[in-house]
């Protein structure tokens, strides 16, 4: 076989092994369960509101019909609400900024989709023992299609030499024996690229996750319910968290000031509290692990031990490289608490809500206005005071004086 028709042979191998891939990649993006559960799951529900509205019905409410507008406010959540009344409104009700997502058009149909004919339970997940799925899931029928394709371009290759060689034996044309396709160097060296360029791509998504840890919810050695605290009983955040508006760290509080309370609250008594497996939670028994730690006494009514620190298990975990300041989000910033950490005073044991990465960092700089105007703390920023008293601009991004310049956050 001549050099032009061999490379021709080779280089259409080769656009069918990527037309099937490219195959098999648009069915995996085109998975609105999947998309949905790893974008939206955190704080969207199918039927129920969660940190975010319920999203059943969500093109029959405000601009969503439109979806050149849905697609804007998933992208960009605050600029979009600068101008459309509802999207401002829905974000003033819950109290929370939405995280803008980097999702293509049709990622975003996918997702529609999924939504629209969710499974039983209204949660966007699968509902154990009943084996449904999403209607219209194609996902699994494109990937099946895509091996079809697969073992028939190979079929095809293969009657296609066979026919080579039936041909040329007519012609009188002695060809060797073929070499077998593990000794083929052709074939050695596109199975050593695509497992070299495989191999990147999945070393390359694992470094960019590296550290995040986005719904991590470890158990705890006391089971402290920040729904009890914080929402049924309206603790004040500070109350426990106190350096959170004044310090780097928000800290947690030692042993002593979860005493100032239960020395007098010895037994549980609200509603029904359970762990995430489902298992039932006796709140007096916890309670009691707390006197433990403490060396209190509740019969003797006196410590009669010495106490020792609960060891926590910490959550929310940032690089050695990176700085973090509390206080100049909280009380600079006037970030409230919610923004990163979703509606604590709804959960019970608490998990991570935000993965914390730079580029969620960064795109909430980009588009979080601060509370410029009679604070302190921008004095110095003379040019904008003025450009705001006349009119020139109406509000001050945090990437506007300075964040999202490298050294602000990283040593």
């Amino acid at each position: 076989m001549n050099q032009p028709k061999l490379l021709l042979r080779k280089s259409f191998t080769l656009f069918l092994v990527f037309v099937c891939l490219f195959i098999a990649n648009n069915s995996f993006a085109q998975d609105g369960k999947a998309l949905f559960q790893t974008n939206c799951a955190s704080c969207h529900a199918i039927n129920k509101k969660l940190t975010g509205p319920a999203l059943a019905g969500l093109e029959e409410r405000g601009p969503w019909s439109d979806r050149k507008k849905l697609y804007a406010w998933i992208k960009n959540p605050s600029a979009f609400a600068k101008s459309d009344a509802y999207a401002a409104a829905l974000m003033k009700e819950y109290g929370v900024a939405m995280t803008p997502f980097n999702l293509s058009d049709a990622e975003v149909d996918a997702i529609v989709k999924f939504v629209n004919t969710p499974v039983p339970g209204g949660d966007g997940k699968k509902t154990e023992g009943t084996g449904d799925q999403p209607a219209e899931d194609n996902s699994l029928l494109f990937g099946i299609l895509a091996l079809v394709l697969a073992v028939v371009a190979l079929i095809l290759l293969q009657i296609n030499s066979n026919l080579k060689k039936l041909t040329d034996e007519k012609d009188g044309v002695v060809r060797g024996e073929p070499v077998a396709f593990w000794k083929n160097k052709a074939y050695i060296a596109t199975g050593i690229i695509l497992l070299f360029l495989t191999g990147g791509y999945l070393v390359a998504q694992s470094m960019i996750g590296l550290g995040r840890q986005t719904n991590y919810q470890p158990e705890q050695p006391i089971f402290y319910s920040h729904k009890v605290h914080a929402g049924i009983n309206q603790v004040n955040c500070l109350y426990c968290h106190g350096s959170a508006m004044e310090g780097k760290h928000a800290n947690i509080p030692s042993v002593n000031v979860c005493m100032n309370c239960h020395m007098a609250i010895n037994e549980y008594k609200g509603e029904k509290l359970f762990h995430p497996d489902g298992s039932e939670v006796n709140g007096t028994a916890e309670i009691q692990k707390l006197y433990k730690y403490a060396g209190w006494d509740p019969t003797a009514n006196k410590y009669t031990a010495e106490g020792k620190p609960i060891e926590w298990v910490k959550i929310h975990s940032l690089p050695d490289h990176v700085y973090f300041n509390h206080s100049q989000h909280t009380k600079a910033g006037g970030v409230q608490c919610q923004t990163c950490h979703g509606e604590i005073q709804k959960m019970d044991e608490v998990y991570q809500f935000s993965n914390l990465s730079m580029g969620w960092c960064i795109n909430c700089h980009r588009e979080t206005s601060v509370k410029f105007k009679d604070n302190g703390f921008y004095s110095m920023y003379e040019k904008f005071h003025n450009d705001i008293k006349n009119g020139k601009m109406d509000s001050v991004t945090v990437e506007k004086i300075g964040g999202t310049e490298c050294q602000k956050c990283h040593y």
